[in-house]
């Protein structure tokens, strides 16, 4: 297999008119699914659009998804884009592409001329009504080539100017090829899609979707201001399999929605992306005795998670849980400073290699060039290891444990300090469900902002017995709950922004 297209190929002739993607106004097929696709790919192939980023700006809905998968058959990547991002990021992405084709829905397509891509523009209804033409599509797989890419997915960079992380086929193929397996996905399962269309997270329910023939929902963003209206979306639809974001899962169970209910078809619960607190993973395992859990990790660099750990035993309040061994195909290393090999036990860079890893970021090849790199354990021929910036370590088990990000380590008072180890120690105060801190260098004071019932003083109180002074935050807030970013992570920066 080299194109991702012949995991849909593959499916929906057996499965037809079984729902693939709905949302709440309606359901797409995957035969339905296989043609909307086939149609736009050969309208865009009609026009001469080939081997190019095509932007596909529309609301998070199934025929977005198919808008995806028409892009690819044109023999194009696909650029996803909403209009809840920010002005300012729409406009330095969109410069850095300079696309010639961008796919819109009615609401996003007067944006997109304000912007000043209005003449790019194509309809997404002229899109799917096109006639499929068999033979100019074959003609374009087969010169396709399995490094081809596939999408780009913008992510945050560090110096405010966003990364287009591309990835191709073949690391696509490989992580569904690794990923379904591992949580379990198939015809039975029933995804809720938490995350929206325009991040990598979404590619586990996309890739369940078109390989292993499962149905996704998907959630608007929404019902997160109400953890009942969530559990209500889970039973109504009959949700038995979720991949969220450790917060999304949190702001659920920390804010006592499973005194009222509990998710009554759940036997897959996957987490990852921040680090998950034990108390919530209790709450989660008492509400859904019969589901299995399991801890994923993994960059956007690396085509999504590469890692994955399934909760097979207790863990106490504090206690970390890992994110375990390395999915088929993929390996790692821990670096220490001076790129030599952490021994077990001690901490170091992880450092993963394999044709999981992206193809680097799309028109950016200084910051490309500076985290995938040559291999510093091999001198021998060329072999590239994507640097992820995370601390890790192996426990006595062997199993990979996730220690913080390198940028989270701050110096303060002349001691090194892990910012996660701070939160994770007001987690385990009574009343507090979800922590966050921040160090603002300038004035050497650290600020924790917490999700909670407890007191400021509680807190306090708490933080000054378990930690060293030089640890103990400066200031605490307690909120009713932490600002999230559109994919369900914490908004580190909506909290910075607010303490300044």
């Amino acid at each position: 297999m080299k194109n991702i297209l012949e995991f849909l190929e593959n499916t929906a002739p057996k499965l037809g008119d079984k729902p693939a993607f709905a949302d709440e106004s309606g359901s797409l097929s995957f035969a339905e699914l296989l043609r909307l696709a086939r149609a736009g790919g050969s309208f865009l192939a009609e026009r001469g659009i080939y081997r190019q980023p095509v932007v596909v700006f529309m609301d998070k809905a199934p025929r977005t998804i198919a808008a995806f998968f028409a892009v690819m058959y044109a023999g194009c990547c696909y650029v996803p884009l909403e209009k809840g991002m920010p002005l300012h990021r729409l406009r330095m992405i969109l410069q850095r592409l300079q696309p010639q084709a961008i796919v819109c829905d009615e609401e996003s397509a007067a944006l997109a001329a304000e912007l000043g891509a209005g003449d790019k523009v194509i309809d997404s209804s002229e899109l799917f009504a096109a006639e499929t033409d068999d033979a100019s599509l074959a003609a374009i797989r087969r010169r396709h080539i399995d490094t081809d890419p596939a999408y780009i997915v913008f992510t945050s960079g560090s110096t405010g100017v966003p990364k287009g992380v591309t990835a191709c086929h073949r690391s696509v193929i490989d992580y569904a090829n690794a990923l379904c397996p591992v949580i379990g996905a198939s015809e039975d399962s029933r995804f809720a899609m938490q995350v929206p269309l325009y991040v990598d997270a979404c590619m586990k329910e996309i890739l369940s979707v078109i390989k292993c023939g499962s149905t996704a929902f998907l959630m608007p963003q929404s019902l997160f201001m109400s953890p009942l209206r969530v559990l209500d979306f889970l039973n109504r639809y009959e949700i038995n399999t979720i991949c969220w974001v450790a917060s999304a899962l949190t702001l659920v169970s920390g804010l006592g929605a499973f005194e009222e209910g509990r998710p009554e078809h759940m036997k897959t619960v996957c987490f990852g992306s921040e680090v998950f607190p034990v108390k919530q993973l209790h709450l989660w395992q008492s509400a859904c005795p019969e589901a299995r859990f399991i801890n994923l990790y993994g960059p956007t660099e690396a085509t999504g998670m590469s890692f994955y750990f399934n909760v097979d035993r207790d863990f106490a309040e504090g206690e970390a849980i890992p994110v375990g061994r390395p999915f088929d195909n993929t390996d790692f290393i821990l670096l220490r400073e001076d790129d030599t090999e952490a021994p077990a036990g001690e901490p170091g860079e992880i450092c993963i290699r394999g044709t999981a890893l992206s193809l680097g970021y799309f028109d950016d090849p200084e910051r490309t060039a500076a985290a995938f790199t040559q291999n510093p354990l091999n001198p021998h021929y060329p072999e590239t290891v994507y640097r992820t910036g995370d601390i890790g370590r192996l426990n006595e088990r062997g199993e990979l444990v996730f220690i913080s990000r390198k940028d989270s380590q701050i110096k303060n008072m002349g001691h090194r300090i892990e910012l996660g180890e701070i939160e994770s120690c007001a987690c385990l105060c009574g009343g507090v469900e979800s922590a966050c801190c921040l160090f603002e260098k300038e004035k050497s004071k650290l600020y924790l902002y917490y999700m909670g019932t407890a007191d400021e003083k509680s807190v306090q109180k708490h933080l000054r017995k378990e930690l060293p002074r030089y640890m103990v935050p400066t200031k605490l807030y307690r909120m009713q709950t932490l600002p999230l970013l559109p994919n369900g992570k914490i908004d580190r920066k909506s909290l910075i922004d607010m303490e300044r």
